[in-house]
């Protein structure tokens, strides 16, 4: 059975705290790993006017296409931004190479050159946050720093988002009958229609169950392989079919500087994948492609979404990146969800591992709709401090390689000479506990692996440790059970592997596989059931 139809949902931008989202830093660990790079539809020229010859030189940089938009480099597009930041010198991040002459630190008794972090619950005017509406407050101002500084802003003309579902098929996952839609979420673009944008998703759910039920939103490909497209040329492979092991990170190599991404590893041969056990738990998922709402790289900033909403034009030092944009697209297909009578939009979660685990994150800060996070594998950008000296650097993300994740105004904190001096990540104004704590008090789960299996220190587990230690206050503030752990992140230690903190709606497990959230899925399952209050369907002989 094939059906369409399509529902109008308003983005809702420049707004307070909801929707919009992007993904940070690529912390990846030494083992090369190709990674596809979403291209954009191509434009249809008939609806553009009269464009200048290809090549010639665009306003600002860069070249004009046959459809006379701009096409940089991510070079091109890097140095754009600093100049219009005044900056003429960034510094070269640490390598993950470890006999490079520049390689990362690894060392602990160097590694909190900034020991102090921004206090969560400290207004600006320096009161003291002690009650649940001072907090909301006090989160006002964290997310204008975040907005401002370190992600970027939601335009206030991001257009609204048709969905339409293209596809609906009956199928089996892990023995048991489900129905999968696949969908397409088209960007208006009437106001510029030399860009196309179509967010891509697809939504499975039991057949058999008795309501509505919780879905898990998925970044990356792991859906139904009767709902796979053909993938566009230089698009997303294997999206809405199996595209690589669940909960595997999709990330790249993250730039000149960094070490190469490792390739994602597969969960413990005993479990079944993520998408299985959540079925047979009662849950439905969904999966979304990030590169069909932007690009992963600096090249592709004039196109997507965010292009889109610049007509084409480079962006501002205030404007979002990419992760910023990834989370905003995860948002309009949480619209979509709460349309949809089989999904309880009140128990929907967010997923990601890698570059796509800080989009997660992201998205579960802004999005106060997401009632669960499971954040893999995230690192610098994600749940890693900024101020911490290990492995990947604040230096790496302001990179050609990972630069476009975030606002432009956050190379300022990679720059070693410029019209306003040097800065470094000590002059960032917030840091990743202020992301957690932005999730609060909702279920936020923080996995990572080891580095043995190719789950690397350059991701440092330890920093992300200590981030979520300075998160605990607000969810305590905000009635919610935390790490129970002291608050001082200073001196608190990660516990052994596959030992789980996951008393409290703040948890955190490191398992002893690699760069994946895999073998931390039979555990986030039930944890989540316990404080959502599901209950799953009986097994199935």
């Amino acid at each position: 059975m094939t059906f369409r139809r399509s529902v109008m949902v308003s983005s809702i931008a420049g707004a307070a705290m909801s929707l919009a989202i992007a993904t940070m830093s690529a912390q990846q660990s030494p083992t090369p790993a190709a990674v596809p790079q979403g291209a954009q539809q191509a434009p249809p020229a008939p609806q553009t006017p009269a464009a200048p010859r290809a090549g010639a030189p665009a306003r600002g940089g860069g070249a004009l296409d046959a459809n006379g938009l701009k096409t940089w480099t991510a070079q091109e597009d890097r140095q754009n931004m600093m100049d219009q930041l005044g900056i003429t010198k960034i510094r070269p991040g640490p390598s993950g190479v470890e006999t490079a002459p520049n390689h990362a630190n690894y060392d602990e008794a160097t590694a909190n050159p900034y020991p102090d972090l921004p206090d969560v619950l400290t207004m600006k005017n320096g009161k003291k946050v002690t009650t649940k509406a001072m907090w909301t407050e006090r989160r006002k101002e964290i997310i204008e720093d975040f907005d401002r500084e370190v992600l970027g802003r939601v335009p206030a003309n991001v257009p609204k988002v048709t969905w339409t579902v293209t596809k609906t098929v009956e199928d089996v996952v892990g023995g048991r009958p489900v129905i999968g839609k696949a969908l397409t979420g088209h960007v208006d673009n009437s106001a510029f229609p030399a860009i196309d944008v179509n967010i891509q998703m697809t939504v499975v759910v039991p057949k058999d169950a008795k309501g509505p039920v919780p879905v898990m939103m998925m970044f990356g490909g792991r859906g139904l392989a009767s709902l796979a497209p053909p993938p566009p040329p230089g698009g997303f492979p294997g999206f809405g079919g199996p595209g690589g092991p669940p909960g595997a990170g999709r990330g790249g190599a993250p730039g000149a500087a960094a070490p190469p991404a490792p390739p994602p590893t597969p969960p413990a041969p005993q479990d079944p994948p993520a998408t299985e056990q959540l079925i047979a738990d009662g849950w439905g998922f969904a999966t979304i492609n990030p590169n069909s709402i932007q690009a992963d790289n600096g090249a592709g900033l004039t196109r997507g979404v965010i292009g889109l909403t610049n007509k084409g034009e480079f962006r501002k030092p205030e404007d979002w990146g990419s992760l910023r944009a990834w989370a905003w697209g995860a948002s309009r297909g949480l619209d979509y969800l709460e349309t949809d009578k089989a999904v309880d939009a009140k128990k929907v979660g967010i997923e990601g591992v890698s570059r796509y685990g800080k989009a997660a994150l992201v998205t579960m800060a802004y999005d106060t709709r997401f009632a669960v996070v499971l954040i893999g594998s995230s690192g610098e950008g994600g749940a890693k401090l900024h101020r911490r000296n290990w492995g990947e650097a604040v230096e790496n993300l302001t990179g050609t390689g990972e630069y476009h994740w975030m606002a432009g105004n956050f190379l300022k904190y990679g720059t070693e000479e410029s019209t306003f001096g040097r800065k470094t990540a000590g002059d960032i104004p917030v840091d990743a506990h202020e992301l957690i704590a932005l999730c609060a008090p909702r279920l936020t789960f923080v996995s990572y692996g080891v580095p043995e299996k190719n789950d690397a220190k350059w991701l440092d587990h330890q920093g992300s440790f200590m981030a979520a230690i300075a998160a605990q206050p607000v969810f305590r503030l905000l009635g919610a059970k935390d790490l129970g752990r002291s608050d001082n992140y200073k001196t608190e230690k990660m516990p052994d592997v596959n030992v789980s903190l996951m008393d409290g709606q703040l948890a955190w497990r490191q398992h002893d596989g690699g760069h994946t959230d895999g073998p931390n899925w039979k555990y986030f399952i039930p944890w989540a059931d316990k404080f959502l209050k599901h209950t799953p369907p009986p097994a199935t002989k």
